[in-house]
């Protein structure tokens, strides 16, 4: 086996850059004159919220900040590390405060932090004790605390571009002190772009790959990367797809509305996005025997028995056989005619139901099992539809609803 004798930490880590003229990706907010370079730069970093999608710079942004602040920086992972560990970061930072000195915390994941530990923190952002850098790949407005979040800046970091991600690899090719410069490596352009692709703008991801690749080689003295190695390399897509984040809504999201908008290729794309990442097929179908009352209804009402037949044969199967099932009530649904009275009208129902509360049901329509209730007239004057062939004029309304129309 090839084994370079570089390796030492991962090679992700070693190529981390350490001032922003060598940070790549995120122009919009690091180039010369924006707002962060501006505060990295002068020293004047506000608590701030990084969000954005793994291997796009939170961390290495923060790690920038802590090489050029003259503030002490300290670090949490969000993971690993819970009151105890804020609590001694918290009495070094009322220390520092004393002699005129600002402490920076970086919390990595801090989505992953609870309510009580969020909450622990707040006054001391709130009183300046700590300037808060969080990093997360979760919606900050879902997943931190909004007082929390209201006294933070955020910055949205975008998923890095094929253009980025190869020059990152070939920083790490070129490098002879803390790449793999010295071992003369080869790597094509078309393989480059593969690498790069098969990243999903990951930089993390496209660096263990390369590191992979190099330290599994075969090859004794100048090894070339090929399109097989870096498959292998990468296993899977490694599509970015969090089945409890909020890439899982945004997905869901963009099939709902292709279905609804009755794009059938579009509703397949999103559908193979959700199955080739390891979505649950029974919670796909879940969502189409909802759409298929939500948004079909009585425009079509077999809808509803193709998507309940579609979740028992995925319940039979399974993938990725049930992979085609799913495909075809989805083409159903988005080729279907729509309407979404049912679901219009439910909700101007519900609505009468908040507005008006309990409002008691009419005498002539209530059940009189008892004596007694006959005696208070419950069911006096009822008329049993058959006996006036469904046409008969009656109310069904309480009083305060009186011929109300829900339904167009």
């Amino acid at each position: 086996m090839f084994r370079p004798n570089i390796i030492r930490t991962p090679l992700a880590d070693r190529m981390r850059p350490g001032s922003l003229d060598d940070f790549v990706g995120q122009e919009e907010m690091v180039s010369e004159g924006k707002l962060l370079r501006q505060a990295i730069e002068t020293d004047q970093v506000p608590s701030m919220i990084f969000w954005g999608p793994p291997g796009s710079g939170k961390t290495t942004l923060a790690y920038i900040i802590a090489k050029q602040t003259l503030s002490e920086f300290c670090s949490l992972s969000a993971v690993s590390s819970g009151l105890k560990d804020l609590r001694e970061i918290i009495n070094q930072a009322q220390h520092n405060s004393s002699t005129g000195k600002r402490t920076i915390l970086f919390i990595d994941e801090i989505h992953r932090w609870n309510k009580v530990q969020q909450d622990a923190l707040l006054p001391y952002v709130e009183k300046a004790v700590v300037v808060l850098i969080g990093a997360t790949t979760e919606n900050p407005s879902f997943e931190v605390r909004g007082a929390l979040l209201s006294r933070c800046r955020v910055f949205v970091l975008k998923q890095l571009g094929q253009s980025h991600i190869i020059k990152i690899i070939e920083r790490a090719l070129k490098d002879k002190i803390n790449g793999l410069g010295d071992l003369n490596i080869k790597l094509g352009s078309s393989e480059a772009a593969l690498m790069a692709h098969m990243s999903n703008g990951d930089a993390r991801a496209a660096l263990n790959a390369l590191e992979y690749v190099v330290t599994t080689s075969t090859d004794k003295e100048l090894p070339t990367i090929t399109e097989e190695a870096i498959k292998e390399a990468f296993q899977k897509s490694h599509l970015l797809y969090d089945k409890d984040g909020e890439e899982h809504y945004n997905i869901i999201s963009a099939l709902h509305k292709s279905m609804r908008g009755s794009d059938a290729n579009a509703s397949l794309y999103w559908l193979a996005r959700m199955l080739e990442a390891g979505e649950d097929p029974l919670y796909i179908a879940r969502r189409l025997i909802r759409f298929a009352s939500e948004d079909i209804g009585l425009a079509n009402s077999r809808a509803l028995e193709q998507a309940v037949a579609a979740y028992q044969a995925c319940a039979f199967m399974g993938m990725p056989e049930c992979n085609v099932i799913l495909a075809q009530a989805v083409v159903y649904m988005a080729k279907s005619n729509k309407s979404n009275e049912l679901y219009v009208a439910y909700k101007q129902a519900a609505s009468d139901v908040k507005e008006f509360g309990n409002l008691p049901v009419p005498l002539h329509i209530r059940n009189a099992p008892t004596r007694l209730m006959k005696d208070l007239e419950y069911g006096k004057a009822y008329k049993y539809s058959p006996n006036y062939g469904y046409k008969e004029e009656q109310e069904y309304f309480p009083l305060e609803l009186k011929e109300r129309k829900y339904l167009r």
